[in-house]
């Protein structure tokens, strides 16, 4: 009978321990974060330049296309059905290549931003466990709107995570 109240005991506080134990929560808007770290200004900076060359090679072909277009309607009456047949099987090619090149831009394009911002987001998760593990934090969750999260109330790491990556 005495070990069944030391047990019951032993059980409550056990019980009661667990009920107390509180999971501490951070939150911090990670994309607040990223879009002021200097590496991703650079990286920015970067991406506007590719992007830059990028719509003025589109740009180019677009013209050149509608030039011939302009021509060779204004030529079509004079010409042969075969310079005309010819003339239309020569733009709806350049029509694609100008879709190809528009679709494998802009693969390259967010192939070279995911290389750029890779490494800085890495820093900037890095860092956010760091602060989180020094300041006893279990759960960080992400404060950036739209993420889910509806109320943000508690610890905002923002602050810390900056100072860590001294800025």
């Amino acid at each position: 009978m005495k070990q069944i109240k030391t047990l019951v005991i032993a059980l409550i506080l056990f019980v009661g321990t667990q009920i107390n134990a509180q999971t501490k929560v951070a939150h911090i808007d990670v994309q607040e974060l990223m879009t002021s770290m200097p590496e991703m200004k650079t990286a920015q900076t970067q991406l506007d330049k590719i992007k830059e060359q990028y719509d003025k090679e589109y740009r180019t072909m677009v013209q050149e296309y509608q030039t011939k277009i302009q021509k060779y309607e204004q030529e079509a009456p004079t010409a042969g059905d075969a310079t005309n047949d010819a003339r239309t099987k020569e733009m709806q090619d350049m029509g694609s290549r100008i879709q190809q090149y528009q679709q494998s831009a802009g693969k390259e394009l967010q192939q070279k931003e995911m290389d750029l911002l890779k490494p800085i987001l890495e820093k900037a998760q890095a860092a956010i466990q760091k602060v989180a593990k020094a300041k006893g934090f279990e759960y960080v969750l992400d404060a950036t709107n739209g993420s889910g999260v509806l109320v943000a109330n508690g610890t905002n790491l923002l602050p810390d995570v900056k100072k860590e990556l001294g800025f």
